[in-house]
């Protein structure tokens, strides 16, 4: 890669991400090869928002490489609630730490904070903004299942708010995808989005039913309804449930079709998808340290260049 930071998924080129994906199957393959990479490192956890997966996949795969955390817990717990400003709190956080992966309800805060310090760093989500490293493991993800040439992809649920889903779609376009977006109206890819995609030249349509695009489709994205990011309870109510896969569903799909989802999911996909050969979004979330283990290597370097090499 050549950027200092990961803040959106759109300063990636084709070649930035297969160079993390190349490197990432290296790591996956044979993760003691890296082992003391980092070593002596710590990476900076400053999370405002709640989190499973990511912080524990960045803590994970700083750990494997060698490296530790410092952990900024809570907002509650943190001088933000005396109402420190973002900018001073990363001022402060520098100081201690090689690199600083910040999650944030407030859309750009990254890149705001990116512009304090000198030490990478990494948008884990910027309200509904952009979670560019879920993306690199969603595409690995896909790699590993269908491939990423050719690829007809369905991204179903809240696209509105939906970080992941915007990340994903702008990545998706350095490979020539044909994207069919399906979500209430309600909850369509905001104007902006649209925008973007169309001018990096994407081939995407929109729909409110997935069952006219479903026996196309070699991929399956699935969002969760974000009840946290409505605005108004009664316009998450409208919508909530509305669109949710199970086993019946994947019989009127491809016998390789794979279903994927960032995580949490409520009820969006239904247990009997769990067993079954498509259901992808466990592997998913567990390549989130391999994937997060070559981004933290490249964006803090290492001895010898890189795994593997």
């Amino acid at each position: 890669m050549r950027h200092d930071n990961l803040l959106s998924a759109g300063q990636l080129s084709r070649e930035d991400i297969e160079a993390v994906l190349d490197r990432a199957a290296e790591v996956a393959a044979d993760p003691g090869r890296v082992a003391e990479r980092q070593a002596g490192r710590l990476l900076a956890l400053c999370f405002f928002e709640p989190s499973t997966r990511t912080k524990m996949s960045f803590d994970t795969a700083i750990k494997r490489l060698g490296g530790d955390t410092v952990d900024m817990g809570t907002v509650e717990s943190s001088s933000v609630k005396k109402g420190e400003s973002l900018a001073d709190t990363v001022r402060v956080i520098e100081g201690y730490a090689d690199g600083i992966v910040l999650r944030h309800p407030s859309e750009g805060a990254a890149k705001l904070a990116s512009e304090f310090v000198d030490v990478p760093v990494v948008n884990a989500g910027d309200g509904a903004g952009q979670h560019p490293s879920q993306t690199l493991l969603d595409l690995y993800t896909m790699r590993e299942n269908a491939g990423l040439d050719d690829l007809t992809v369905g991204i179903m649920g809240d696209l509105k708010y939906g970080r992941t889903v915007h990340s994903l779609a702008e990545a998706l376009t350095n490979f020539d995808a044909r994207m069919h977006f399906v979500s209430p109206e309600s909850l369509k890819l905001p104007r902006g989005v649209q925008f973007d995609l169309h001018e990096a030249g994407a081939r995407l349509r929109e729909h409110t039913d997935l069952e006219a695009v479903l026996p196309d489709l070699d991929v399956l994205y699935v969002t969760r309804i974000q009840r946290e990011r409505f605005p108004d309870e009664n316009e998450y109510q409208q919508v909530a449930g509305e669109y949710r896969i199970d086993a019946d569903t994947l019989d009127r799909a491809r016998d390789d079709f794979t279903v994927m989802h960032p995580l949490p999911r409520v009820d969006e996909i239904a247990p009997d998808v769990d067993p079954t050969e498509q259901a992808a979004y466990f592997e998913q979330a567990h390549n989130g340290v391999p994937v997060r283990m070559a981004l933290l290597d490249e964006l803090l370097g290492g001895d010898d260049g890189g795994a593997g090499r």
